[in-house]
């Protein structure tokens, strides 16, 4: 009697492995068909990449410092015009 209910076990053991099994393979096949439709739908829209998005956004944090930078300049020169046509 032992001997069948170990045989038993063992083969519902088995089963539940082999289900365990084909559960995984079949969430590794979803995730797979699930990437491949959001690429292609992402492809299909008119969206930059990451690297594309960081190279603007480095792109116009320099603008915006070339911008301050200038901006103070043109304070100075504008400053300096005032002080000499006061004097003259």
């Amino acid at each position: 009697m032992t001997q069948t209910s170990n045989r038993i076990f063992d083969e519902f053991a088995r089963l539940a492995n082999d289900a365990a099994g084909v559960a995984s393979g079949v969430r590794r096949e979803v995730e797979t068909m699930v990437r491949s439709q959001a690429e292609r739908i992402l492809r299909g829209m008119d969206v930059v990449s990451r690297e594309e998005h960081v190279a603007v956004k480095e792109m116009a944090a320099k603008a915006r410092d070339e911008n301050e930078k200038l901006a103070a300049r043109l304070a100075e020169l504008e400053a300096l015009v005032r002080q000499q046509a006061s004097s003259a």
